[in-house]
């Protein structure tokens, strides 16, 4: 009677080069830096502002330049770390990121800044993409759980804590190191993956077929849509003649990159990564999240300067909570993503997500850090739950000569997301704030008992103005009316959050859970 043959132990999983992960762990300080730089100047536009005797207008596009180069360099990464490789376009990236820092922080204009910003954005832009998909290429699938978190953290963290950062370095020095504080780290991180990066071989043939008319037509349709979404909500959207200029060569552009992106030989950014049914919703699920992670980095502050008058330290302090969580959670994300289904763990931190803006929609003028407490606790937590397994079923289940590509288009719709939920959410907060002035002011009319009240105890705190007590009194209650109909636009506009939050619980079983088996790619050129 013959024995059935031994079964062959699986084969031990590839180890992690020493050099490579060095390597990579200088590639995601790089881009903690870049993804720093689009939040770190928010709280401090009015020191830049005063600095640069700047208009409100004017100072304004210290953000938007950054952020319309940015989301152009994203997606063109693919084709060029594929025709110059990984180590020169992330040489190249960092290395001219850290000089336009250099360069910002000498800025005496605002011309000057503006200019030194946007290349800011687009040279350094291309250190995000380019990290991401070293992530998904070099290292084993059985590893991702361990470095999927990293990227996830730096990707959702640095924006979170931008503010607080920004606000710290304002207050204890100017607002010069800001831009400063990057130098010597870019120089190490430079210097460091120029030695150490050699992951593939560059394509230079792919240089003779560039498609130019493609570049110019993704430039028109990316930069004028950021343009029109940040500058929209301030100039009443169509009323401006700019917005709408705008709007017609984003349009326009749309039309030509996407006519380009299906006959071109040799397209700027490949869209054949859409046709997989994971990276297509995993790029819808990254476009919500990015509503979620730039949104709420938005509405918190706003509400804590306008309401709560706080200083940008004392904001940094109070958004220091979300950023502590994520921090805690995501090796707890790590591991939750090898031992259950990565698509309950989206449902769950969408979940998590609509919870925190439910609480938050009950707010009122007096909230303060203990009531902003528990939402911001559920908002890291559930960013890192959402985060690492959204980006490894979409990034993960790709088959590695797709993954330089998809990459940056993966994180443009996180950075697009974010411009469109500010757009929304700014506009929204003006529609409901000028709807409840109206309601409110129709509650608050003479013959009222106790707005009567009211008055004639505002009007007794201003005795000493004398005459002009009841003048003052009748401004207070103006502002009181204002502040309140303000809150309450706060209150429905993180409802409106609940709901889309919510809703997205219901996409997550339409992506296929990745096998964990050996990964297809694995370091080598």
């Amino acid at each position: 009677m013959s024995q059935a043959p031994l079964a062959l132990p699986a084969p031990a999983p590839k180890p992690i080069e020493k050099k490579q992960l060095i390597a990579f762990i200088c590639m995601v300080f790089g881009m903690f830096m870049a993804i720093l730089d689009i939040q770190i100047v928010s709280a401090s536009l009015s020191d830049i502002q005063a600095g640069l005797s700047a208009s409100l207008d004017e100072i304004s596009w210290v953000q938007t330049a950054y952020l319309i180069a940015e989301v152009i360099m994203i997606p063109l990464s693919g084709l060029l770390s594929r025709a110059f490789s990984t180590r020169w376009i992330f040489v190249l990236s960092c290395g001219g990121f850290t000089l336009m820092s250099l360069l910002c922080s000498t800025a005496t204009t605002i011309d000057q800044m503006i200019i030194y910003r946007a290349l800011q954005g687009f040279i350094g832009g291309a250190m995000i993409p380019t990290t991401f998909a070293t992530a998904y290429t070099i290292f084993p699938r059985e590893k991702q759980h361990i470095i999927s978190p990293i990227i996830g953290l730096v990707a959702t963290l640095a924006p979170t804590i931008g503010p607080t950062v920004g606000g710290y370095l304002t207050e204890l020095f100017s607002w010069h190191w800001l831009f400063l504080v990057n130098i010597l780290p870019g120089i190490l991180v430079t210097s460091a993956t120029l030695v150490l990066i050699d992951f593939d071989k560059p394509d230079l043939s792919l240089l003779d077929r560039f498609d130019w008319l493609g570049l110019g037509s993704m430039i028109a349709f990316l930069g004028g849509l950021e343009f029109v979404l940040e500058e929209g909500p301030g100039n009443d959207w169509f009323e401006d003649k700019w917005i709408t200029i705008f709007t017609i060569i984003s349009v326009t552009g749309a039309i030509g990159f996407f006519t380009r992106a299906f006959t071109a030989t040799t397209p700027i950014v490949d869209l054949r990564a859409f046709s997989n049914r994971n990276f297509a919703a995993g790029a819808l699920l990254s476009f919500t999240m990015g509503i979620g992670l730039y949104g709420l980095t938005y509405l918190y502050p706003v509400y804590l300067a306008q309401i709560r008058d706080y200083s940008a330290l004392m904001i940094g302090e109070t958004m220091f909570v979300t950023g502590l969580c994520m921090f805690m959670t995501a090796p707890i994300a790590g591991r939750l993503s090898r031992a259950i289904d990565p698509r309950i763990m989206i449902g769950i931190g969408f979940i998590g997500f609509g919870m925190g803006t439910y609480m938050a929609s009950k707010i009122t003028a007096d909230w303060d850090f203990w009531e902003l407490f528990v939402p911001q606790i559920l908002r890291g937590v559930s960013l890192m739950l959402c985060m690492v397994p959204i980006t490894n079923i979409s990034l993960g289940t790709l088959e590695p000569h797709a993954i330089k590509n998809a990459s940056g288009l993966f994180n443009v719709t996180r950075n697009l997301g974010g411009a469109v939920g500010l757009a929304l959410i700014n506009t929204m907060l003006n529609d409901r704030t000028d709807l409840h002035l109206a309601r409110l002011r129709e509650q608050v009319s003479w013959g009222r008992p106790g707005v009567e009240e009211t008055l004639a105890h505002l009007t007794g705190a201003f005795a000493d103005l004398g005459s002009n007590a009841s003048a003052a009194a009748l401004k207070q209650m103006s502002l009181i009316v204002r502040q309140q109909a303000t809150v309450m636009a706060f209150g429905d506009v993180f409802v409106a959050l609940t709901v889309v939050f919510v809703s997205l619980v219901l996409l997550a079983p339409l992506m296929r859970r990745p096998k964990m088996g050996p990964s297809a790619g694995g370091g080598g050129h």
